[in-house]
């Protein structure tokens, strides 16, 4: 890949990165500033929970993701980006435009879900 096109995948996934950790920032801050309030009704206090779990399944996504921006602003550094990891064929920029974290090309991660898919059904 041109090194042009590094330095865009680069910005773009130094950009996400420091989307989710100033969201995290946030979430942290709110979470830890919210103190256990007295629900008089138990409606209201299961609707609280729910939402509470919700935010912290998007949170726990969020850092996966994360992690998954930090491994390919590495790939960049050691010259793997964009690299197949399944095949060793270079990723399509068109896929990696779409998904800048992705490990394989197009052609594998559709035969992995076809696995999948016959993994369920067998």
């Amino acid at each position: 890949m041109e090194k042009e096109r590094l330095e865009f995948f680069r910005n773009l996934l130094n950009r996400k990165l420091e989307d989710l950790l100033s969201e995290a920032g946030k979430a942290v801050t709110v979470m830890s500033s919210s103190k256990e309030e007295a629900f008089p009704d138990p409606t209201d206090r299961a609707s609280h929970e729910t939402d509470r779990n919700f935010l912290l399944r998007v949170k726990d996504r969020e850092r996966k993701l994360t992690a998954k921006v930090r491994e390919a602003l590495q790939r960049i550094d050691t010259g793997t980006y964009g690299i197949c990891e399944v095949c060793g064929e270079d990723i399509s920029e068109k896929r990696l435009e779409a998904r800048p974290v992705t490990t394989s090309c197009i052609k594998c991660k559709e035969e992995e879900e076809a696995q999948e898919k016959q993994r369920k059904i067998g």
